[in-house]
């Protein structure tokens, strides 16, 4: 047989299959572009400065989130799990957004789903204040209600299973979809914020845990930037975050729910970054309620108890830098409005129905913004 009579066999066939969705591609470049209008329209929160005495050298300062168009700290997070689902295809037209939450987050991402024209459902504890439900709603989301707040994360993902909708997950996603080198995330803003101030680079930086993102994109930014910037994270009771932490637990677990929403856990989040991490404490609810309410009669302004849980810490790192005559910045956060709250965190009725007494924490702070003095 010669050369040419020699039987050729056939190459594989190239599979070939395009899901290019011409619809779907012009609506997901469309809800983005929303999204970024909406940041663009969003000018940079306060840096407020909370009085102390001048002679301590030392400044202390509130980011106060509550100016955001939802009135969190969590508008930013949703922002970001939104471009983060969108961009990686998992919000679709008309399916909904399901998310676990105990309140702030829900306000904020029921606005950003009816912002690019999506159902959103809000799976929280049946605790949650009925103010965060009435904004939820106010958004065009709807409230779905659990008696355990353990339970929260196994309904959402049955609730998108059983709607074809996404679980967005945020106890996951939050340490991911916001870009913590820049991109005027929070800790990039508070250092353009201090730029002119007398310490620029502040000693301590606290927050508050509830996923874990803040603390996260703040100390990832803070080892990036090469910042000598420590990071305290403050955990209310009835959360598993500090013990978690302290004893190097992935597995901790609280037996019931917080008393101050929006913060501490069940269960060690995936967003919660323990490595990241300076410095943790404890702080009692009443000393969180305490702080509160001082932090109002200091500047009339009324704030959430995850606020409270900050300012507590940061006033004892004060304390700290004062015993030790040390100059310098600390910084914490203002994370939502008191008025979502009145019945709660500014209800002498709800206090005394909860067993918690502020009065020794009252009297630490005042004597403490007197003298410079912490309690032992």
């Amino acid at each position: 047989m010669s050369t040419t009579e020699k039987s050729v066999t056939a190459a594989p066939a190239t599979l070939d299959v395009d899901r290019s969705d011409a619809a779907y591609r012009a609506w997901l470049k469309e809800a983005v572009r929303k999204v970024h209008a909406d940041a663009n329209r969003s000018a940079d929160t306060h840096l407020l400065r909370f009085p102390l005495p001048e002679k301590w050298g030392i400044d202390l300062y509130l980011k106060d989130e509550s100016t955001h168009p939802t009135g969190s700290l969590k508008h930013r997070l949703a922002r970001s799990l939104f471009l983060y689902g969108l961009c990686n295809g998992w919000i679709r037209p008309g399916k909904p957004v399901i998310e676990a939450s105990s309140g702030s987050t829900a306000v904020s991402e029921a606005y950003f789903a009816k912002l690019i024209g999506v159902p959103f459902i809000a799976v929280m504890p049946r605790t949650t204040s009925p103010e965060k439900c009435r904004l939820i709603e106010f958004h065009g989301g709807e409230c779905h209600f659990v008696d355990d707040s353990r339970t929260m994360y196994e309904e959402s993902a049955a609730l998108a299973a059983r709607t074809g909708g996404h679980y967005m997950d945020q106890f996951t996603y939050a340490e991911r979809a916001t870009d913590w080198r820049g991109n005027n995330n929070i800790a990039e803003s508070i250092y353009q914020q201090l730029k002119l101030e007398r310490y620029p680079e502040p000693a301590w930086i606290v927050a508050t845990a509830g996923t874990g993102g803040t603390s996260a994109t703040i100390a990832r930014y803070v080892h990036y930037m090469q910042h000598d910037t420590r990071i305290c994270v403050a955990d209310p009771e009835n959360s598993c975050f500090f013990d978690g932490w302290t004893h190097n637990d992935p597995d901790a677990t609280a037996d019931c729910g917080s008393r101050i929403e929006g913060i501490g856990r069940p269960r060690m989040e995936p967003s919660f970054v323990p490595g990241a991490i300076d410095r943790m404490m404890k702080v009692p609810d009443a000393a969180s309620v305490a702080a509160v309410r001082a932090l109002e009669t200091a500047i009339g302004r009324k704030a959430g108890g995850s606020t409270g849980t900050g300012l507590w810490s940061a006033f004892k790192i004060v304390a700290e830098m004062v015993r030790q005559e040390r100059t310098g910045s600390v910084v914490t956060l203002i994370c939502d409005p008191g008025d979502r709250y009145l019945d709660k965190y500014y209800s002498d009725a709800w206090l005394a129905a909860q067993g918690l007494d502020i009065a020794p924490y009252s009297a630490a702070i005042e004597r403490f913004l007197a003298t410079g003095v912490w309690p032992e």
